[in-house]
């Protein structure tokens, strides 16, 4: 994959980044990183990976070696909703 040369920094992203191949069964292994990108110099990507929607994992800073990405792409902030989480999902109140 051909990467940007810039990235701008606060921006949301999703980075799909090879792991290898699995010597159990010969398939390649990927991990996808999403959060907002701290800086990028075209060597490596730091991003600050967005905690868990249930709180299982928190937040943490993340670098990836460009040669290890596969693929890279911007996403939208995630929805921010507040109150009982009945009632944000009752249409008829």
């Amino acid at each position: 994959m051909r990467l940007p040369e810039h990235i701008p920094t606060g921006a949301r992203i999703v980075v799909r980044c090879t792991l290898g191949v699995d010597e159990h069964d010969g398939r390649e292994k990927y991990r996808d990183v999403v959060g907002h990108v701290l800086g990028w110099d075209g060597d490596t990507l730091t991003v600050l990976r967005d905690e868990s929607a249930n709180g299982s994992r928190p937040a943490e800073v993340v670098t990836v070696e460009a040669a290890t990405i596969v693929r890279l792409k911007p996403i939208p902030e995630r929805p921010k909703f507040g109150g009982d989480p009945i009632s944000r999902h009752d249409p008829i109140q």
